[in-house]
């Protein structure tokens, strides 16, 4: 393998794969702690039966005792029978032949007087055997078991009953019945062998359930992606289809087509913009490519000061149009807030309107507001959205344009009020377009790019503000409302 290429997982790739062997990985786990609570909980219940039937089986020899009867050696469990001062049992059975306990008893005789008709558990040891038979219950080497026992005291018995049980008159006799685990294991062994394969074909089944449901559930996903990877840039307008379901996969066909809608449209504004620029670009070239070949196809009859004159306006045109564009440009790619520092909007306003240059007719600018305003932004950004506000003012206006700069509340209001024969209300929010011409006085004849209000409006939004056409009876009035900032004596200075 090369040293830069990178190492490949081997984990499965595919979301039906991870989605199967997480859900196997987490069944594995639930199957073996309910497993384990099973063997357990079998073993104890297990342990518990073969206890009450001991318990049972010792009541019933202690009846058959106490009657004078000897029991059969034939039981369900292990048992024997003894007596103080006898060195062999006096009954046994169950499996305790396999210890040969009639030459001598396996389990202890009593050493004395007990407590008659109290049933004792205790683990004992039985002894090693030398031989083992078939059908043994006990293993050779012996072991610790769990063992019942209840004595007998001499008012239990008669004397009949002693003598039918081979015992002296008043002997203390005592019943063990052995507590065997082998059912209880047997059982726990069985219970084992039925878990592991169930738990097997559980695991299995619940990895291609998993498995195949989510092969089901990623169908839509699916057909999202092959739709998706048609789409090109000029041409977005397929749209996903959205399932009715109402699930996670609903929203995601959601937002994919919203984000389609906004490609679309993006596109589309796009492709216009760049018609009307080349429209905007076309009208003043072929005014001054006009002019230069009439000028030269009749040299001695052309007026060259007008002629340059003329080429000198479209030239200036076409310059300012390409700035406007190069502007929007920048704009769309330069981050919010570059350059930004505390700028005084109220001397701004002035200080534009003192500078401002005269207009070709009678014109009245005036600005309202000597109190500072200070707003956070690019102070470039901020003067030209004064300028493009005031241009469009100034070009439209009849005699006057008032700007009026003052504080509400977190906000400062810049408002550019003309007296000029105004916005229909139908066009309020289309001058803010790019390359918008209205049927009106405003259109764009007066010398506009089309793109001032526009560049205005995107430098507003950019400087967390809003830049809106307010109704008036007479001309247009529009209204930049900006974030308020600390003054810079407040801020240690900018």
């Amino acid at each position: 393998m090369n040293a830069t290429e990178p190492r490949r997982r081997r984990w499965p790739r595919s979301v039906r794969a991870r989605a199967a062997l997480a859900a196997a990985l987490a069944t594995a786990v639930a199957l073996v702690a309910v497993g384990w609570w099973i063997h357990h909980d079998v073993s104890r219940e297990a342990a518990n039966i073969a206890r009450k039937q001991a318990e049972t089986q010792l009541r019933t020899l202690v009846d058959q005792v106490a009657e004078g009867v000897v029991p059969v050696r034939r039981n369900a469990v292990p048992y024997e029978v003894v007596a103080a001062g006898r060195r062999s049992a006096v009954a046994y059975g169950g499996g305790m032949e396999s210890y040969d306990p009639g030459t001598r008893h396996v389990l202890p005789a009593p050493s004395g007087a007990g407590d008659p008709g109290l049933t004792t558990t205790r683990p004992l040891r039985l002894p090693e055997r030398r031989d083992e038979q078939p059908g043994d219950r006990f293993g050779r080497a012996g072991g610790t078991y769990l063992v019942m026992f209840t004595d007998l005291g001499a008012d239990d018995l008669t004397g009949e009953e002693a003598a039918a049980l081979g015992v002296p008159a008043g002997a203390t006799l005592r019943v063990y019945v052995v507590v065997l685990p082998d059912t209880a294991e047997a059982l726990t062994r069985t219970i084992d062998r039925l878990l592991l394969p169930a738990g097997l074909a559980g695991l299995v089944l619940t990895a291609a359930v998993a498995y195949f449901a989510v092969r089901i559930a990623l169908r839509p996903v699916e057909a999202i992606r092959v739709l998706t990877a048609s789409v090109t840039p000029s041409d977005p307008r397929e749209r996903v289809t959205v399932p009715a379901t109402g699930h996670e996969i609903t929203a995601l066909a959601t937002t994919i087509n919203t984000t389609l809608h906004r490609l679309e449209q993006a596109a589309a504004q796009q492709r216009r913009f760049v018609a009307d620029a080349a429209h905007e670009l076309r009208s003043p070239l072929a005014t001054l490519l006009a002019s230069l070949e009439v000028a030269l196809a009749y040299p001695d009859r052309t007026d060259w000061p007008a002629t340059a004159t003329t080429a000198a306006r479209q030239t200036r045109r076409l310059q300012a149009l390409a700035e406007d564009l190069l502007l929007l440009a920048r704009l769309d790619t330069r981050a919010p807030g570059a350059g930004a520092a505390a700028v005084d909007l109220a001397a701004l306003a002035a200080r534009l309107t003192e500078q401002y240059p005269p207009a070709d007719r009678p014109l009245t600018l005036t600005c309202d507001g000597a109190a500072p305003a200070y707003v956070r932004g690019n102070p470039d950004e901020l003067e030209r959205l004064l300028r493009n506000l005031v241009d469009n003012a100034v070009r439209h206006a009849a005699h006057r344009v008032q700007l009026t700069v003052r504080d509400e509340d977190d906000r400062t209001v810049l408002t550019v009020h003309d007296d000029g024969p105004g916005v229909p209300p139908e066009d309020a929010e289309r001058v803010f377009e790019r390359f918008v011409r209205l049927d009106d006085a405003r259109s764009r004849d007066h010398g506009g790019t089309g793109l001032g209000l526009a560049i205005a409006r995107d430098l507003a939004h950019r400087h967390g503000g809003t830049l809106t056409l307010t109704p008036r009876t007479l001309g247009a009035c529009f209204e930049l409302r900006l974030p308020r900032a600390p003054a810079p004596d407040d801020t240690g200075g900018t």
